[in-house]
């Protein structure tokens, strides 16, 4: 008889273990079928990425309440004034590129945040110099400073080409 009754209690707990799994799997598997671009900052919508060509007037790093944090380059071009993100990883190099007055090319996909829009930066080319701030799935990225190097799994260093450059 004492079989019975552990086979019992093995079984009430074994049901409301399933019980308890069903509301916790079908939330993982709703967070799982959401949109993987609206993570953890604004959706990035690849199929509408643009080119924009225009001038650069202004450079800030400083965080605004609402906006995403990290750099943001305003550049006047034939839409007007637009605000382009290009996240918190720019080198130092890439940051003493961006002066006012400066011509640059931006490719990326526009979005709304907090109702305002911000083009959100994949590439930036200044100068010539194409610098990589986001995947193509519009991931941020962090840039490699000119000159770096880093280890091979033989334990030898090997030098690290900046974005947009092949070794």
């Amino acid at each position: 008889m004492k079989h019975s009754g552990l086979a019992k209690s093995i079984r009430m707990t074994a049901s409301l273990l399933i019980s308890v799994s069903f509301p916790i799997l079908a939330v993982a598997q709703s967070m799982h079928a959401s949109p993987a671009a609206q993570g953890f900052g604004p959706a990035y919508d690849a199929a509408h990425e643009i080119t924009l060509n225009g001038t650069i007037q202004e450079v800030t790093v400083r965080q605004v309440s609402g906006s995403p944090p990290g750099t943001h380059v305003l550049v006047a071009g034939p839409q007007g004034l637009v605000d382009a993100h290009a996240g918190p990883f720019l080198s130092k190099e890439t940051r003493d590129a961006l002066q006012a007055g400066r011509p640059i090319e931006i490719v990326g996909a526009t979005t709304w945040l907090n109702e305002k829009s911000y083009l959100l930066a994949r590439q930036l080319i200044i100068g010539g110099r194409t610098i990589t701030v986001r995947s193509k799935h519009g991931f941020l990225l962090r840039e490699h400073p000119a000159g770096a190097t880093r280890s091979t799994p033989e334990g030898k260093s090997e030098k690290i080409a900046p974005q947009g450059e092949s070794q």
